[in-house]
């Protein structure tokens, strides 16, 4: 069986919520406390045993792949001023895989980043993972849909529960048949349902393992929604003749840190998880309550 070696990381978008700290800065780089948030999501994949991370980039996003590279005058720096630790950090980033870059190419939507790595992903199963948002988990979300997809050879779609009905509109909706504990069967995945015609509560999104069966729906993709070329109908064409699975992460907390309060609430939450912050932080909360 073929070990998922490789992961596609979509961070071509253009960042418009975040506007105007993104209008030169990539919106996978803002930080969460002091690292990147596509930094995590690289972490994530690492942990979970891809060797390979390939990121599709656009116009402006040049800053990506220099926090991942190898920074010699950095290191220089770093060792002129005795700060041996920070020098050991900088290379842990920059050897934790090997990166690639290209840029995207097609119609908007995130689907085109996908078919545009297919000449590197060639013909084996490989993971995809948004830039901007990550589920922080034990074991790693990815690693659990490893496991998934090694026991079944399909593809495997990340999964969570909403548990506000009000908010159920905001994803992507799976209809699912429960194979056993967390592992679901996906018949299709409804985007943004309307409240009340939602076929359940599990939202299908954010990192997902693909067998390269899925290039041949992606290239017979027609513009949807927004005139944009869509990963979810070219994972519902593949549905309707090949298994999907869903994989209920267990442990995990997801963030959206392309939500300004999702984001927001990332930075206090890794924040409070920090010896040398928690203290402090947990001081000053306590001062605004009392306002």
């Amino acid at each position: 069986m073929q070990k998922i070696r490789k992961a596609v990381i979509p961070a071509a978008g253009m960042g418009t919520r975040f506007l105007p700290a993104t209008k030169a800065m990539p919106k996978e780089m803002l930080p969460i406390v002091d690292k990147p948030i596509i930094q995590y999501v690289v972490e994530e994949a690492v942990a979970s045993g891809i060797e390979d991370i390939i990121i599709v980039t656009s116009a402006g996003k040049r800053s990506l792949e220099d926090h991942f590279d190898y920074p010699y005058e950095l290191e220089k720096y770093l060792a002129a001023a005795g700060k041996h630790e920070q020098i050991e950090e900088v290379k842990r980033i920059a050897n934790m895989a090997n990166f690639i870059y290209v840029r995207q190419r097609g119609p908007y939507g995130n689907a085109s980043p996908v078919l545009t790595a297919k000449h590197i992903v060639g013909e084996e199963p490989f993971a995809v993972l948004w830039g901007d948002e990550f589920i922080h988990a034990n074991p790693p979300r990815l690693k659990q849909m490893v496991d998934v997809y090694q026991e079944y050879k399909k593809s495997v779609i990340s999964a969570v529960r909403i548990p506000n009905p009000q908010d159920v509109s905001k994803y992507g909706i799976a209809d699912v048949e429960t194979i056993k504990g967390t592992v679901h069967r996906i018949k299709q995945i409804v985007e943004k349902p309307k409240t009340g015609e939602e076929p359940s509560n599990l939202a299908a999104h954010g990192a997902y393992i693909l067998t390269p069966d899925i290039f041949a729906h992606l290239k017979a993709l027609k513009p949807g929604k927004g005139g944009e070329l869509w990963l979810v109908d070219a994972i519902n064409s593949l549905a309707k003749v090949d298994d999907v699975y869903a994989k209920e992460i267990e442990n995990g907390e997801y963030y959206d840190t392309g939500n300004k309060f999702d984001y927001l609430r990332a930075n206090i939450e890794f924040a409070l998880q920090r010896e040398d912050l928690r203290e402090k932080l947990l001081a000053y909360l306590r001062t605004k309550t009392q306002d």
